[in-house]
């Protein structure tokens, strides 16, 4: 009977062991992950969770007796420290090593960090990546403080609200001319931009950081401009990288991840990639999807593949983001857009992607009607013409039949 290890116990590899179970695969399974906890809901750490909206046991996918209902072997607060693709064998911290016949990395990513030397090491610097990030700043978020935000990302900007939401006074930097530059038009930049501003966050773009002051524990810091503030903790929010030591160790061929094929497996026959550490051909570009959708499609898709289907995996990219009242929703991916259009309708709004004349991503707030027309012509390869999507007369709905 064949031995199948994951390591990476997020998300994906939950997912992944969950179908090799549901397709029937009756070989042994071991789920390996470095953190103490099971799989959970990582978004809700910078939104409801942090809030204190969602208790902790809300956030479990699922509860530990659920492994061992399926037989699956799960190993938590255990780290791999090498792989022998050669040998097919995983070594674990204490030297403990365990054989397989087919190995998936599902090690997710790890956010970005300041160097030591701006002060990226002093107490009350935090990142917001996992379970044990959110508990450890979450004290940190009472009323009259003063947070220094760095990043204006997506995370950045879920941290501004749940601060602002909290009565903390909320600065945040961006080096880019704007916020969400990276990942969203001029016209999404500017909406939240606004919605964020009228919640009292005080947001500066085309401005770094230079350093965090402090002895041990950060109390100010001094910004690209010159300008110096007073700060009871900093939050960074810059990016995140695949985690690909492992694959590295291994000998796969990695490339701002994990480099699969359209099956999900890796150059070495043996070894397969999902989630967040792995990159994949999308419109013959080379892409990382970083999103819960990807992590559980791809990872049900190489769980398949493992068993045999070569199946090809096709993502259907969608992301969220909920900031103060608005809920963002985002369908397919925006790369090499040409044009936005913008449809505003009764408080709802939405922002529709054009390359050249092709439908690629629909960014929708509080327009959850719209995010799901818009997902289901891009998935269709509809396109309807940009006036059509702009005009307030246009049933939606029946663009769908045409």
């Amino acid at each position: 009977m064949s031995h199948i290890v994951v390591v990476g116990a997020g998300q994906a590899g939950l997912s992944l062991v969950a179908k090799l179970r549901s397709e029937g695969f009756e070989g042994a399974v071991t789920l390996i992950g470095a953190e103490p906890d099971p799989a959970y809901q990582r978004p809700a750490l910078s939104k409801a969770y942090l809030l204190g909206e969602m208790e902790r046991d809300r956030l479990f996918l699922r509860p530990r007796d659920w492994y061992d209902d399926q037989n699956i072997t799960l190993r938590t607060d255990t780290r791999v420290v090498a792989i022998d693709a050669a040998a097919r064998r995983v070594t674990l911290a204490g030297d403990e090593v365990l054989s397989y016949d087919e190995l998936a990395l599902t090690t997710g990513s790890h956010p970005r960090t300041l160097p030591a030397e701006i002060g990226g090491t002093l107490d009350g610097v935090y990142s917001v990546r996992d379970l044990a990030d959110a508990d450890a700043m979450a004290p940190e978020f009472q009323a009259g403080r003063r947070v220094l935000i760095i990043g204006g990302g997506y995370i950045g900007l879920e941290a501004a609200a749940v601060a602002a939401k909290r009565g903390v006074e909320v600065v945040l930097v961006e080096m880019a001319d704007r916020i969400l530059k990276r990942v969203a038009a001029p016209e999404t930049s500017d909406y939240f931009r606004e919605l964020h501003q009228r919640h009292g966050v005080d947001i500066r773009e085309g401005v770094g950081l230079d350093r965090l002051t402090g002895t041990d524990r950060v109390t100010g810091a001094v910004l690209s401009d010159g300008t110096t503030l007073e700060v009871d903790f900093a939050i960074v929010g810059v990016g995140i990288t695949p985690a690909t030591v492992l694959a590295e160790s291994a000998g796969v061929t990695v490339d701002n991840g994990i480099v699969t094929d359209a099956h999900g497996r890796t150059s070495d026959p043996h070894i397969w990639a999902a989630g967040d550490c792995a990159t994949l051909e999308w419109n013959g570009a080379r892409v990382r999807l970083e999103s819960v959708g990807n992590a559980i499609d791809q990872a049900e898709c190489v769980a398949r593949n493992m068993l045999g289907a070569e199946q090809p995996y096709r993502p259907k990219p969608w992301f969220w983001s909920d900031q103060y009242d608005v809920k963002l929703q985002i369908a397919g991916l925006n790369l090499g857009y040409t044009d936005v259009v913008v449809r505003q309708t009764d408080g709802a709004r939405s922002h529709w992607y054009y390359d050249g004349d092709r439908l690629i991503a629909v960014d929708a707030m509080n327009d959850a009607r719209n995010y799901m027309i818009g997902k289901r012509l891009i998935e269709a390869g509809k396109s309807p013409a940009p006036e059509v999507i702009a005009n307030p007369e246009t049933d939606m709905k029946a663009l769908l039949k045409a």
